[in-house]
This record gives C-alpha cells, structure tokens and sequence, in this order.
C-alpha cells in the first residue's frame, strides 16, 4: 500500500511485532508478575482478573495500531479516569512498571519494538500515578 503522496506506508508496531497474538501474549506474561504480587494484585477485582487482561489486551493492540475493538467495546480509554477509584502511588507504578518490564523482555528480542514499548510504558505508568505522596493526593475518601 501507499499514501496519497505515493509513498509506502509505515507498518504499524502491532503488525510489526505480530499482531494480537503478540499482545497477548505480553499481556499474559505481564499478568504471571501481577498474580503474585501483593502489592497490585489487591487493586483487582478477584473476579475480573481475565476481564482485566482481556481489556489491556485490546487497549494495547488498538493504540499500537491493531483493531478499535477496545474503542467499540468499551469507548474511549480515559485511563486516568479508569485508574482513579484505584491508589497508584510510587510503588504502584513501580511495581507495574516492574512486571511489564519483565513481560516486555520476556517476549521481544532487543531493538526498536522493545524500545517503543518501553518509551510508551515508563511514562504512561507515571502519567497514571493518583497518589503523588503529598497530603492533597495521599488522602483517599473512605
């Protein structure tokens, strides 16, 4: 294929890395970190685990450039918005940050995919953070 300019289009990173057999498999190896942990494991409804993964599943492969199935199932991600009833604080995030690392490692070779993710992830995770440890954000309502 080819832009209007003639000019061949970019493969997108979700074509690039494998499609959505790719994304889940990032998603269920970033999933294996979050079962165990006792840190994030309690921000999860026990009974949406799959619901969960099925949802960062979509979300990811949509803004990689797969399918608007996120977008058509469940509208616009409004992440913050989506994150905000949970506490992410510092260790939250790192926490996070830590088993997708590991996923991301786990199921990309080094080089330009890995990277992207990478420069996608470590700042969306802080950009999500609710809870800067300052009394104004520290103190949720109960």
């Amino acid at each position: 294929m080819s832009d209007a300019a003639g000019e061949p289009d970019a493969v997108s990173l979700y074509d690039a890395a494998g499609g959505m057999p790719f994304f889940a498999a990032l998603v269920d190896a970033f999933y294996a970190g979050i079962v165990t942990d006792a840190v994030l494991l309690p921000l999860y409804p026990p009974d949406d685990l799959d619901g969960a993964r099925h949802r960062l599943t979509l979300f990811l492969a949509q803004y990689w450039g797969g399918p608007t199935t996120y977008m058509d199932e469940r509208g616009h991600p409004k992440l913050r918005l989506r994150h905000m009833p949970f506490h992410v604080g510092p260790a939250e995030r790192d926490h996070w940050l830590l088993h997708m690392a590991a996923a991301v490692e786990q199921v990309t070779e080094p080089g330009p995919i890995r990277d992207a993710l990478m420069n996608y992830f470590v700042p969306a995770a802080e950009h999500l953070r609710n809870d800067t440890g300052l009394p104004i954000s520290s103190q949720r309502p109960g």
